[in-house]
């Protein structure tokens, strides 16, 4: 019977555009599927947008957008994105899709009944940005989430609880029984740590909000969106519907099952995720691959700090393969990689220019100068340089399709790369243009070049499942059909008949130049003005501060940074001009209630009246932020 192969990206937040941290998960997931179909495994893979949740939710009213208004357009970029770095998934379910919806649904009212999700009242800390409850024991200090360092809130409420204490031992047995369940081991330690210190049950409904999937017994209760969202992996294969045989094939009677996850999500898949599989009575098919982050020199890559690369930035001038490739063989599994544009053209111009392309455009220019392009399999018994290479392509063979097989993709990598270097290390051994003046060598030069052209070969193959369209392009220069893995073999090709001209697959870099190029992309900071002179108490006592409500707001005709407020501020509406429209669409300010200087003197601004100042801040080049109060009805003075 034909091996399946289930292979998950977690379903990302409908929040926003994808760097190249998020996009690393979504690519390695790409290589396990394609190296999987390559061995003829029927295989899946499936990647999808998680749309619910307090997040989405204020994200979109900032935008001035109804959620779903939202998640349908960023569901729309993030499917054409996968689609131009050559994603090749199966399906892409979002949460949002009737599919989906009904299985959660079913899969609350079964817990509810079972007595494993109970009612109760919670009060505690939630990280709106993380979608996370956190005991007081791990939060940080000033009541910040361990997980981002983001401000949390304590949020009260009746809800709904998931009896995780109930099956604390039973997933310590689990994870000790498979010790390959969450790999690696210290991601695995980790969490059996976590688990050992004791679980909380955990809170699995929301009233405070509307954004999700209402709980059909009571529907004032919204479902939590990790709970939610971690249900898409059997609500994708038909699970609870009326026809469950990919759930059948690919999750109860399937070979491989793996979700793969950033280590920021770890708890999630690796605690929750089993604990609702044990209450539901499904069995746990999967094992966890836990990675890294893709870090900048100056840490975490994060949007709102502007810290960040997207993957246009580079692919649209270095190509895709070359980004597929980098983020693919740099990353080791469970470890973090700083991604630097200096390693980047580094890497560029030694594994792809040198390595790879230079081997592929000189052998098939020597092909042609010597052979016309047409080179056969040997006759004469080959030579011990090219036994050499032989038996090193075996080994490497089997020794990167072990490595690809547990996500080891690095290693599999390094030795489609020893293999290479083996070859290149071929031409200088031999010395093809030597061997080409003297007549009575040409049966030995043809088994030269033979030998170069099928490593080349076995190499476009195995590199296939992470640099696919380079791979092809390689398979059509030497004249053949795109192949499986059946054929990962030497001295399986009779006859190779190369293009006349190999096309240069990577221009090698300047990398000064691109360094230079780089910087100037670069956005410049915001320079702070220094700290102004202290004063007295009785000077500041001077200003009047004062809550208004903005009830409308429009650019400055004439100007790209002025935008002209009117404030409600008790019974007069003020008109205020401010230097923010860099930082913020006046849709996002309609309705805000914010800080107001009352009694600065009119002024005109750019032909404008502006009868007052509202208060704002920043610091360390990051945008404006308005100082707005939120969660009060009244305010007369702020003192």
């Amino acid at each position: 019977m034909k091996k399946t192969c289930y292979v998950t990206t977690p379903i990302y937040y409908a929040s926003g555009n994808v760097h190249i941290g998020n996009s690393y998960t979504t690519i390695v997931c790409d290589a396990f599927a394609r190296f999987h179909r390559l061995l003829g495994h029927d295989t899946k893979f499936l990647t999808g947008m998680d749309e619910h949740g307090q997040k989405i939710a204020e994200a979109a009213l900032k935008k001035g957008l109804a959620p779903q208004e939202l998640v349908d357009l960023v569901a729309g970029e993030t499917k054409q994105l996968w689609q131009e770095l050559n994603i090749s998934f199966d399906d892409f379910i979002r949460t949002t899709e009737e599919r989906h919806v009904k299985v959660v649904q079913k899969i609350f009212e079964q817990l509810l009944a079972s007595g494993d999700i109970y009612l109760g009242n919670y009060e505690g800390d939630y990280c709106v940005s993380c979608e996370a409850f956190f005991t007081k024991t791990q939060m940080k200090e000033a009541n910040t989430c361990p997980d981002c360092g983001k401000p949390t809130r304590v949020v009260q409420d009746r809800s709904y609880f998931l009896r995780l204490t109930k099956y604390q031992q039973a997933l310590l047995d689990y994870i000790e029984a498979h010790p390959d369940f969450i790999q690696p081991a210290t991601r695995k330690n980790e969490v059996v740590a976590f688990v050992e210190r004791g679980l909380e049950d955990l809170c699995v409904s929301r009233t405070s909000f509307q954004w999700g999937i209402p709980v059909l017994s009571d529907p004032k209760h919204v479902v939590y969106v990790w709970i939610d969202a971690l249900a898409n992996y059997l609500s994708a294969l038909g699970f609870y519907s009326d026809n469950d045989a990919d759930y059948q094939k690919y999750w109860v009677n399937g070979d491989t099952v793996i979700h793969v996850v950033g280590k920021d999500i770890l708890r999630f898949h690796a605690i929750y995720w089993p604990i609702l599989l044990m209450a539901l009575q499904v069995p746990i098919r999967f094992k966890l691959m836990v990675h890294g982050w893709v870090l900048m020199k100056e840490g975490k890559m994060s949007k709102s700090s502007g810290n960040f690369i997207y993957p246009h930035e580079i692919i649209d001038r270095y190509g895709l393969d070359a980004f597929r490739l980098f983020m693919t063989k740099e990353m080791p599994l469970g470890n973090d990689m700083v991604f630097t544009y200096e390693r980047f053209f580094e890497k560029y111009n030694v594994d792809l220019a040198n390595d790879l392309g230079n081997l592929v455009s000189r052998t098939i220019a020597m092909a042609n100068k010597y052979f016309n392009g047409q080179v056969e399999k040997p006759i004469i018994h080959p030579l011990d340089v090219e036994l050499e290479l032989e038996q090193l392509a075996q080994e490497v063979f089997e020794n990167y399709q072990s490595a690809f097989s547990g996500f080891r993709f690095q290693s599999g990598l390094m030795e489609v790369w020893n293999l290479i270097n083996r070859t290149n290390k071929l031409i200088d051994e031999t010395l093809p243009w030597d061997l080409a003046k003297d007549p009575l060598k040409k049966d030995v030069l043809n088994s030269v070049l033979y030998h170069l052209l099928e490593s080349i070969r076995v190499i476009a193959l195995m590199l296939l499942p992470v640099i696919p369209d380079t791979a092809k392009i390689i398979f059509h220069e030497l004249g053949l059909e795109e192949s499986d893995f059946s054929t990962l073999s030497f001295g399986l090709t009779n006859t190779f008949q190369v293009v006349k001209k190999a096309r240069v697959l990577f221009k090698r870099l300047d990398i000064e130049e691109e360094l230079k190029f780089q910087a100037s992309k670069q956005t410049p900071i915001r320079k702070t003005s220094p700290i102004k002179a202290e004063i007295t108490i009785d000077e500041f006592n001077k200003v009047d501060l004062r809550v208004g409500v903005v009830v409308d707001a429009k650019h400055l005709e004439g100007s790209n940074n002025l935008l002209v407020l009117q404030v409600q501020v008790e019974d007069k509406i003020r008109q205020i001009v401010s230097g923010i429209a860099q930082d913020y669409n006046p849709s996002q300010l309609i309705g805000k209630k914010i800080v107001v200087v009352a009694n600065l003197k009119p002024a005109k601004v750019r032909g404008a009246i502006s009868e007052g100042m509202l208060l704002a801040a920043s610091g360390d080049g990051l945008p404006f932020e308005v100082v707005e109060l939120q969660n009060h009805d009244s305010y007369s003075k702020v003192s």
